[in-house]
């Protein structure tokens, strides 16, 4: 819940969001349903982005709407102190307009009653598309239900508008204090790879049985102990050949000495997210093929880092990964120059492939794959053509998009070695990524995860603590 003195940052953006309905329009936003679990359990319930950008109010069952002249009502589930016993305390629309800025608010249970009411004699309407189901069919209900009207004069609105385009642009620029909750998130994820980088060599020293779950564990405690309202995604923690698995789960796989372990665990705090990944050797030491592949991705890293900057676009920490990671492979023998070329070759038939699957970066805010297009948005019409070389289709490719500051991203550069005909054997069962979440600036970026280390000696000398 927000205090009156946030009122005016939520306003600001309803008055930002109002002002690019256009004459007539008018917007909806639900917040996120809850969602049953098992008999009489319901998941931990979280609320919708969009709906808490805008209002900072994390109850379940409400809904905002927004009139294009700036007008902010809001619906939300009336106090009922029987009910309050079992499920907590209860805004109530009569206290939202003072405690939330609202200009108007009513119960939810009059929603369907109200809205006909509010979409007459607009321009447009404005929802989320495809964000909630059974939305579009609630509003063409309230629709007809204004067409049901025209006899007497009542106009319905002739356009329908996906309000996920203008929301979109708006968080993709974090402000001030998005960026100050985002540090603050960061630094407590960063306590909690800490503690699993430390219980893993602690255990194995000791002889003791360690377990995927012990670490992960240890993310929760210090998540939670930080302050964090829950984790911004399911824990990866991966022992050994797991770490070649993208989007493993924590679970009860041995944790053995001499193997890595790839965590890639993040908080998130007062709805905005963070996002690390941290991978380290179980025991403390890197051997030397793990301390080899590592040491490349970490430099791979730094040239992706290097490349983050206002001005600079979207994809250029990518390719700047792909050109460091493309001569490693070569250098370590992972990749054969007699079969596949030079390595621009490796780079155009991306023969990287294999060990390399996934993209570099990604938009990171409230959700953890945040909105936001990556496509500049006026050179949409700029498209050339390319056959990609391993599946033959043919890709429409624009130019992507222009970094400003404000925007935060991750890099994330990674590689995963699978046994295979060819590969050499130190190699086997090694995967490694190495995650940290980036603000751009002017000259440069703002790496707000360094407070866990990502350099091996440091690593090792943090896990003999």
């Amino acid at each position: 819940m927000n205090s009156p003195s946030s009122h005016s940052l939520y306003a600001q953006r309803r008055a930002r969001l109002a002002a690019q309905l256009g004459a007539g329009g008018i917007a909806i936003v639900p917040t996120a349903p809850e969602y049953p679990r098992n008999r009489d359990t319901d998941f931990l319930y979280r609320h919708d982005s969009y709906f808490y950008y805008l209002t900072g109010f994390a109850e379940a069952g409400a809904c905002l709407v927004i009139t294009a002249e700036g007008q902010s009502t809001l619906f939300c589930r009336p106090k009922d102190l029987e009910r309050e016993i079992w499920d907590g305390y209860r805004l109530g629309p009569e206290a939202a307009p003072g405690v939330l800025g609202m200009d108007a608010a009513h119960s939810s249970a009059v929603l369907d009653a109200q809205l006909p009411r509010l979409l007459e004699n607009r321009q447009s309407v404005w929802y989320p598309h495809a964000i909630h189901n059974g939305l579009a069919e609630r509003v063409e209900g309230w629709l007809n239900a204004v067409r049901a009207r025209v006899r007497y004069g009542a106009q319905c609105p002739a356009v329908q508008q996906d309000l996920c385009g203008p929301l979109d642009e708006m968080r993709l620029i974090k402000d001030a204090h998005e960026q100050d909750i985002m540090r603050r998130a960061s630094q407590i994820s960063a306590q909690g790879h800490i503690r699993a980088m430390q219980r893993s060599a602690r255990m194995l020293r000791a002889g003791e049985d360690v377990r995927e779950y012990h670490l992960d564990a240890e993310l929760l405690h210090a998540f939670r102990d930080g302050g964090s309202q829950y984790p911004a995604y399911g824990s990866i923690v991966a022992a050994g050949a797991n770490a070649c698995v993208l989007h493993y789960r924590a679970d009860a796989a041995p944790v053995r000495d001499g193997e890595l372990v790839l965590i890639d665990a993040g908080c998130e705090l007062d709805g905005y997210a963070s996002d690390i990944t941290r991978t380290f050797p179980a025991n403390g030491r890197f051997t030397g093929p793990q301390r080899a592949l590592y040491d490349l991705v970490l430099a791979s890293q730094v040239a992706a880092v290097d490349a983050t900057r206002a001005g600079a676009r979207f994809n250029d920490p990518h390719d700047a990964t792909i050109t460091v990671l493309a001569q490693g492979l070569l250098d370590l023998g992972l990749l054969d120059a007699n079969k596949v070329g030079t390595v621009q070759d490796v780079i155009d038939k991306r023969a990287y492939f294999p060990f390399y699957m996934h993209r570099t970066s990604h938009w990171l805010g409230m959700d953890v794959h945040d909105c936001g297009s990556y496509v500049e948005p006026g050179e949409t019409d700029r498209t050339t053509e390319r056959k990609d070389p391993l599946s033959g289709e043919t890709i429409l490719n624009r130019p992507s998009r222009v970094l400003q500051p404000g925007m935060v991203l991750t890099i994330e550069p990674g590689l995963y070695v699978r046994a295979a005909e060819g590969v050499p054997a130190q190699f086997h069962g090694i995967g490694i990524r190495i995650e940290d979440d980036a603000i751009v600036t002017a000259t440069g970026c703002e790496l707000i995860t360094r407070g866990v280390p990502v350099d091996a000696d440091e690593i090792e000398a943090l896990m003999r603590a």
